[in-house]
């Protein structure tokens, strides 16, 4: 019923609420699903970024001082 758009870099980019959302009996209801959806967009956007940079991590040599000196 709410669904947000969040960027990789956290931010958020748009906010789509549906019609059936509204109830002006139940703001309250409205209060909730808005933060809901807006931490549920970073949670997924910082997954992804998570993953990004393991991938990236993965092809960089991380053993003793990440063979600087040898």
């Amino acid at each position: 019923m709410v669904s947000v758009e969040v960027s990789g870099s956290g931010e958020l980019r748009a906010i789509t609420i549906r019609r059936e959302a509204v109830d002006l009996d139940d703001v309250g209801m409205l209060e909730d699903l808005v933060p809901a959806a807006v931490t549920g967009g970073l949670r997924q956007a910082y997954a992804v970024q998570e993953q990004k940079m393991d991938a990236v991590a993965r092809g960089i040599n991380l053993g003793p001082l990440g063979g600087l000196l040898g």
